[in-house]
């Protein structure tokens, strides 16, 4: 097994246009950003698993299909009798930005407790990816943990993304220690500009990185900027991105997790003693452009470009 996630899978309703009754008009989305990850992952040749909770309820059977589509193994999947699925409202801001309204007092995903982690499927990995939201409830948080565990016995590379969404929190600084120590457990960190700042009080990219890189030494970081690009920081080597940008964009939901889906592509490839900088360059890029090919499409679990169409795009051949 190459990558094996946990954490939220959910239905993201994206608005579809208006009724003939001038009502708005919502579209069901798979998503969550652990099986987002995984989506791009398996578009690009890999082998993947997801540990999760969903209810079991029409959303919950939904979702199984669908990353069950994508080739997404469904062997940690979980279904809930009494907990409804997640659902996550998505608002298109008019620079495709976004904000978010949750269904979750609780959602089934907070649900999973520990004894419920199958370690033989961390234990299996190459590497072990993980979000702060899968540590918003006490269990949640304890099965969190103890996957992290098994993964590090296992000599499994650590993967994690804050995904920060404020909403769902008590407190941001609740949020801020949770993330704090996924931080401590990682090897490979995917940060976006607006959680360095949330972290470190710093707007400045780079020293942002390096307050983070002083406290917590991760080996390997790399911070998303959104039309500016993207940053990474290995060995002491800083290595700048260029962004992509398409007047075809739409919305940005599954922009971060297919840059970090890409991300693990290279580091699955090549390995981590394998990324100089000319290759961290090129990883880079091709997240980059993945990234902005996704924020072309509706949703994102079901969207994930193909590595065709990213190298085409890459390459300027595809618009």
């Amino acid at each position: 097994m190459d990558v094996v996630a946990l954490g939220e899978l959910l239905i993201d309703f994206t608005k579809n246009g208006l009724s003939e009754q001038g009502n708005g008009m919502y579209e069901a989305n798979p998503g969550g950003a652990p099986c987002n990850v995984l989506s791009i992952l398996q578009k690009l040749g890999h082998s993947t698993e997801f540990i999760g909770k969903v209810g079991k309820d029409s959303f919950g059977e939904l979702l199984k299909e669908a990353i069950e589509e994508q080739g997404i193994g469904t062997k940690g999947l979980l279904f809930d009798e009494k907990v409804p699925t997640t659902l996550a409202f998505v608002h298109t801001k008019p620079d495709g930005d976004r904000s978010f309204s949750f269904y979750r007092s609780p959602g089934a995903d907070m649900m999973i407790q520990k004894e419920e982690i199958q370690e033989e499927l961390i234990q299996s990995a190459k590497i072990f990816h993980f979000g702060s939201l899968s540590m918003t409830s006490a269990q949640a948080e304890e099965a969190t943990r103890h996957a992290i565990e098994t993964a590090k016995k296992n000599q499994v590379l650590v993967s994690f993304d804050p995904n920060l969404r404020p909403p769902l929190w008590d407190s941001l600084e609740t949020a801020k220690e949770k993330i704090a120590y996924g931080l401590t457990q990682c090897d490979i960190l995917k940060i976006s500009d607006n959680e360095i700042e949330f972290m470190t009080g710093k707007q400045d990219i780079e020293k942002g990185i390096q307050k983070i890189l002083d406290q917590y030494h991760i080996p390997l970081v790399c911070a998303t900027m959104g039309k500016d690009g993207s940053k990474a920081f290995y060995q002491g080597d800083v290595i700048n991105g260029q962004p992509f940008h398409s007047n075809k964009t739409i919305e940005t939901t599954g922009a971060g997790d297919t840059f970090c889906g890409c991300m693990l592509h290279f580091i699955l490839t090549y390995g981590m003693e394998g990324l100089t900088p000319e290759r961290l360059q090129e990883m880079l890029e091709y997240a980059n452009a993945g990234a902005c090919l996704v924020t072309t499409r509706k949703g994102a679990l079901r969207v994930m470009p193909s590595k065709e169409e990213i190298e085409k795009f890459k390459g300027g051949t595809l618009q």
